[in-house]
């Protein structure tokens, strides 16, 4: 006689994210499960129906918990489908039963899911309609059950998925954040930051960036003992031939009367802050899905706002703070962190904190050393888990003055690495040599560091009371993750040393561009901020591209055009936003003409010229490619500027523009355009650029790049070369 179902050991697999395994192991032996045995992902093991029953309403890390009908051979596409067919599946499914197949993995002649979902789906319908004379219908939506292959090589795994959706999906989250985070990766964050056992002390518990709740409801859901499967509506049993009622109502019984007793015991305080009134309302709403609308409070109050109640006991911090990963996101978020951390210390000293993050070298702007970390994953994406000790100003305070009185003693933990601290006071070094002469010369833009120390490759430009952060590529044989951890020191310590407010600070990530890339839109702010030059007014903007509308190493050219520009006729070509144009009418230029293919940065040039109060009809702007520009215009001048890009392949240009190749043609039509005695200057920031020798052979030509190059950039060689050409 069979031993019934119910009284079996089963075989059961359990999966979960990347990094729960051990925790997940550990919960399932908890819950009666007998051989817990961790793998990639999973955990397998072995158990009576009701320790399966057990484990779909209660892990609260699991994904699915799958039943193991056994292994078939998967060499060969025939060999999968034998092995399929050969279980009886009518204890399984009856003639009115809908399936689904969830196929994972691969084998030596099926590389597609699909493909082998469609095999597995054609040997069970095979198999009941040669045996028994009926076929179940195939629902992928809503199934009756669902069939689990997992292939492995030459071996597949063939399971029944108890779970049926996914078990992270309890029931009280309809709705979700921007990114939301998974209900069984919250709890193992709450339970690697050591909650369960603090909920049994009746500590409270506080997530300061709370969205929509979710790190708050499954914390609840631990201090009050509440199954996390109990919202659920089904499971993937329900349906399931071999389903037994009885062991499940036990089990079901069982966890509603621990509900009632958990929510009458719960002494904690739970609390949650969140800014946006919209997604506050929509973790008040999670929470009366739940029944934790009394338990849980929830604040619409901003991170700056954030105040604790005097008289709340530590507990736990847990947070899970923005991770952007949009250019210019890292500068924002630098200042976020730094911001939750110094509201952390200041409002909860002698608390624990739970910090987790898809970028880990952000956590060091939160000015605390953890004590400990975890590697886990959200999806594909890799993560850690912080934890910290939150001490008090005082303690902090105390550290730092026993370190000063002892320098010989081992340094503790501390956020600003020995790096770090060079790239500071080099930057202090140079605020005070270079900043002092700009104060002198009245100059409000400047660059103050420019990649002095390679470890640290970034260039930073002054623009009065704003600081522009460029991130320049790493060579590939810098770690990525290396270099993101050294920008994250650099925007940590500039505004200090600086002494400007965090938000005044703008990064961009300047790599190898192609054609046109380098004037892109990066943002749509618009946000336009007027600066001074040479009693010349310009308009620089921070945020929306690659490059801010100045080109700051140009200053002595421009300076230089302004003088020489009296009652000329002035050619500006590639002009960009026109600044040089606006230098040379300031300096009494008789008209002048400024040529772009963008249409953009010719508008931009029209305001600079609106702001010096110059008129357009003296001075012309034409959108145009240059070279083709210069091969139609008859006029002649007096003064011409050109600085050409590198390289350009924009969709406006007929052929690819490459200044090594096409300067000596450039070069030929517009001093074709010069009067008897006029100049053409002519610049490019192509490091391996080289002159041709026909420009040398055909004109009057004087190299004059140290006289173009002013103090703030004489640390870094090749920012630009320039040449004063002039006819024979």
């Amino acid at each position: 006689m069979n031993t019934p179902l119910a009284e079996r050991s089963l075989e059961l697999f359990a999966s979960c994210p990347k990094g729960l395994e051990a925790l997940l192991a550990k919960e399932l032996t908890d819950l009666g499960a007998q051989s817990a045995t961790e793998t990639v992902a999973g955990v397998s093991f072995s158990g009576s129906l009701e320790v399966a029953y057990r484990s779909c309403l209660w892990s609260r890390l699991a994904s699915r918990i799958l039943l193991r009908l056994g292994e078939v051979q998967s060499q060969t596409k025939d060999d999968l489908y034998q092995g399929v067919r050969s279980f009886e599946w009518d204890d399984h499914l009856d003639n009115q039963s809908s399936f689904r197949v969830d196929f994972t993995g691969s084998t030596p002649d099926i590389n597609h899911t699909r493909f082998g979902a469609q095999m597995v789906k054609d040997a069970i319908v095979d198999q009941l309609r040669d045996e028994h004379g009926w076929r179940p219908s195939v629902n992928a939506a809503n199934p009756d059950l669902r069939i689990n292959v997992h292939a492995r090589g030459k071996t597949a795994f063939v399971s029944i998925d108890l779970s049926g959706q996914s078990l992270h999906q309890r029931g009280y989250r309809q709705e979700s954040g921007e990114a939301p985070l998974k209900e069984n990766l919250a709890a193992a964050i709450l339970i690697r930051s050591g909650w369960p056992e603090m909920a049994k002390q009746g500590k409270p518990l506080m997530d300061p960036m709370c969205g929509a709740g979710t790190l708050l409801i499954e914390g609840a859901m631990m201090a009050a003992d509440i199954a996390p499967g109990l919202l659920r509506a089904r499971f993937g049993f329900d349906r399931w031939m071999g389903h037994v009622p009885k062991t499940w109502i036990k089990v079901l019984e069982e966890a509603k009367e621990r509900r009632q007793q958990g929510l009458q015991s719960m002494n904690s305080d739970i609390i949650g802050f969140e800014g946006l009134g919209s997604v506050a309302r929509r973790a008040k709403g999670n929470l009366e899905r739940v029944g934790l609308a009394k338990r849980v409070s929830i604040r619409q109050q901003e991170l700056i706002d954030l105040e604790m109640d005097s008289d709340i006991e530590p507990g736990l911090v847990v947070c899970n703070p923005p991770y952007g990963e949009r250019m210019g996101d890292e500068a924002s978020l630098v200042y976020l962190y730094k911001h939750l951390g110094e509201k952390l210390k200041q409002n909860c000293p002698g608390w624990e904190a739970g910090i987790f993050t898809g970028t880990p070298s952000l956590v060091k702007s939160l000015g605390m050393g953890p004590r400990k970390s975890y590697a886990l994953f959200n999806g594909a994406l890799p993560c850690k888990l912080f934890l910290y000790d939150i001490r008090s100003r005082e303690a902090r305070e105390a550290v730092s003055e026993k370190q000063e009185r002892n320098q010989s003693e081992v340094r503790t933990v501390t956020y600003i690495s020995e790096g770090a601290n060079m790239f500071a006071n080099r930057l202090k070094k140079n605020l005070k040599q270079i900043g002092k002469w700009a104060r002198k010369n009245n100059i409000d833009c400047y660059r103050i560091y420019d990649a002095d120390m390679p470890e640290y490759a970034v260039a930073v430009d002054v623009y009065r009371d704003w600081v522009h952060v460029q991130e320049y590529a790493a060579p590939k044989s810098i770690n990525e993750d290396k270099a993101q951890e050294r920008l994250m020191e650099a925007l940590a310590v500039t505004p200090e040393v600086l002494n400007i407010s965090d938000d005044n600070i703008v990064l961009k990530r300047r790599e190898r561009q192609s054609g046109s890339n380098q004037y892109v839109r990066q943002a749509e702010q618009g946000r336009m901020m007027e600066v001074n030059e040479g009693g010349c007014r310009l308009l620089v903007n921070l945020h929306d591209y690659l490059d801010t509308g100045l080109f700051l190493d140009h200053r002595l050219m421009r300076v230089r055009l302004q003088k020489e520009a009296e009652g000329k006729r002035f050619l500006n070509l590639f002009c960009y936003t026109a600044t040089a144009t606006v230098h040379a009418a300031m300096g009494g230029a008789l008209s002048s003409t400024s040529v772009d293919l963008s249409n953009t940065y010719l508008e931009w040039g029209k305001k600079n010229l609106a702001l010096n109060g110059l008129s357009e009809r003296r001075h012309r702007m034409e959108r145009e490619d240059c070279l083709k520009w210069l091969e139609k215009d008859i006029n002649e001048y007096d003064l011409i500027f050109m600085d050409p890009p590198t390289f350009s392949n924009s969709k406006k240009l007929r052929d690819v523009f490459d200044v090594q190749r096409d300067h000596f043609r450039l070069i030929e039509l517009a001093v074709k355009r010069l009067s008897a005695d006029g100049i053409l200057y002519f610049s490019n920031n192509f490091r391996k650029f080289k002159l041709d020798e026909r420009v040398e052979s055909e004109f009057v030509v004087e190299e004059i790049t140290h006289q173009t190059i002013d103090r703030d950039f004489q640390r870094r060689k090749g920012i630009h070369r320039s040449w004063k050409i002039m006819q024979k």
